[in-house]
């Protein structure tokens, strides 16, 4: 696989409508929130979730692709599998052999300690994401929901149980992203896996799907590629050349409220863009 030999930084737009993009477990569960602002939030763990998700969907069955955070994984257990390959053959140290297997240590990077003695230490992943935020403050709603089954026979004659949704009506979430090729060189990050991390981006809603979390859909990936590993011009700069507009007066309800533009006149010698959505 081509070892990546360019730096990346990449804009995500995603919205979701009548569901809860990511809850918070310190607030009951309600949608995230900027208290200040009232700003919707997702967090750049939620996101890297659903990538995880999709790899393991796509690329099943697929040596190099596994996934070393996921459910019921018992983390020490692989750390000390890798550890004890290592001593049996020593071509490739632990560290090594845990990037080449597992997709998102290769991505997102890892902390490798292990509580039986084996630490391999951190791996930082060329790929980071920010939280995503939404264009305008989010109103969160409660719905009151019941349950007409019972789980146990003595419950039977009681009042069926009640309950509690939360949603938002309608956010625009707009996430940043940074891809590192110094740091793809470390863990062994190729373009076919960078190609399979934009695939997912693209298509992680469509597997992802839950009466809580509602419509959500990727909306656009605008991708700016520099010429060098370094990179061309700060990151912060090419963001800016991404604007949201609202294009009503009304209630923000749909995607078709805003207007993405992106200025690709006059950029940085060394930065192509693309719109991958």
């Amino acid at each position: 696989m081509a070892k990546l030999s360019n730096r990346f930084d990449f804009v995500y737009i995603f919205d979701v409508q009548d569901g809860n993009p990511n809850g918070d477990p310190d607030a009951g569960n309600l949608p995230r929130i900027d208290a200040e602002t009232g700003m919707g939030l997702v967090t750049d763990v939620c996101l890297k979730r659903k990538v995880r998700n999709y790899v393991q969907i796509a690329k099943q069955d697929t040596q190099g692709y596994d996934i070393f955070i996921k459910e019921f994984a018992v983390l020490n257990n692989l750390i000390n599998q890798a550890k004890t390959e290592e001593q049996n053959d020593n071509t490739l140290t632990a560290r090594q052999r845990l990037c080449n297997a597992y997709y998102d240590i290769r991505a997102f990077g890892a902390v490798l300690a292990s509580l039986a003695g084996t630490n391999q230490g951190q791996v930082r992943g060329p790929i980071q994401l920010t939280f995503a935020r939404s264009v305008e403050p989010i109103v969160t709603l409660e719905h009151s929901i019941t349950r007409m089954a019972v789980a146990n026979e003595k419950d039977d004659t009681v009042n069926r149980t009640m309950g509690r949704k939360a949603t938002i009506p309608y956010g625009l979430y707009v996430c940043h992203g940074f891809v590192s090729a110094n740091l793809a060189r470390q863990t062994g990050f190729s373009d076919d896996d960078l190609q399979l991390f934009w695939d997912a981006l693209r298509n992680m809603f469509d597997c992802d799907r839950s009466a809580a979390r509602g419509l959500m859909s990727a909306r656009r990936l605008i991708v700016f590629r520099h010429d060098s590993i370094l990179g061309n011009a700060p990151a912060n700069l090419l963001f800016d050349r991404v604007t949201v507009n609202r294009t009503s007066a009304d209630v923000a309800r749909s995607f078709s409220d805003y207007q993405i533009n992106v200025d690709t006149e006059n950029l940085p010698n060394g930065i192509t863009v693309e719109q991958l959505i």
